[in-house]
C-alpha cells in the first residue's frame, strides 16, 4: 500500500466509530491514510510530535474527530500549515453542539474547516479531503466527478 497522504486523529477510541467513516470514504477513493488515537489534553507531545512530522512524512491534509472541548483540530492547526478538517463528534451532554462550536470558533490565522456533526461530518471530511488532493491529482479528481456522477443518479 502506498504511504498515507491523509492523517486522521481522534482523541479518543471512543471516536473511532464516527472516524471509521472517514476511512471508509478515503478507502473508497483509493486514497492512503493512517489513523492516529492522541489526545490534545491527554498527550500533548505526542500530539505535537505527530503533527509537527507529518508533513515531512508525506502527508498532505489532516480529518480530526473531537468531542466536548474538541481541542484537537485547533492545536493541530496551531502547529501545521497542512490543511485541517475538524468533524465534531456527538456523545456529550450537547450532543455535539459544544464541539462544533469549538471548531467552528478557531481564531483568526488558525483556520479549521469544520464538517458537520457525526457520521454525516466524518463522510464529509474524507470527501473534502478528496476534493483538496484532488487539485493536484487528475486521476483522483476523475474519480470525485464519477462519484458524484453517481451520487446525483441515487
Amino acid at each position: 500500500m502506498s504511504s498515507p497522504i491523509v492523517g486522521i486523529l481522534m482523541g479518543s477510541e471512543s471516536d473511532r466509530a464516527v472516524m471509521e467513516e472517514t476511512a471508509k470514504m478515503l478507502e473508497r477513493f483509493g486514497v492512503p491514510y493512517e489513523v492516529i488515537v492522541s489526545s490534545a489534553h491527554r498527550h500533548p507531545k505526542r500530539t505535537r510530535e505527530y503533527v509537527q512530522s507529518a508533513a515531512d512524512r508525506g502527508i498532505k491534509v489532516i480529518i480530526a474527530g473531537a468531542g466536548m472541548a474538541a481541542h484537537l483540530p485547533g492545536v493541530l492547526a496551531s502547529e501545521t500549515t497542512l490543511p485541517v478538517i475538524g468533524v465534531p463528534l456527538p456523545g456529550s451532554a450537547l450532543n455535539g453542539v459544544d464541539s462544533l462550536y469549538s471548531i467552528v470558533q478557531m481564531p483568526a490565522g488558525v483556520p479549521v474547516a469544520a464538517m458537520a456533526i457525526g457520521t454525516h461530518g466524518a463522510k464529509n471530511a474524507a470527501i473534502f479531503a478528496v476534493e483538496i488532493l484532488a487539485l493536484a491529482d487528475p486521476e483522483l479528481r476523475q474519480k470525485l466527478a464519477d462519484y458524484r456522477a453517481d451520487w446525483s443518479r441515487s
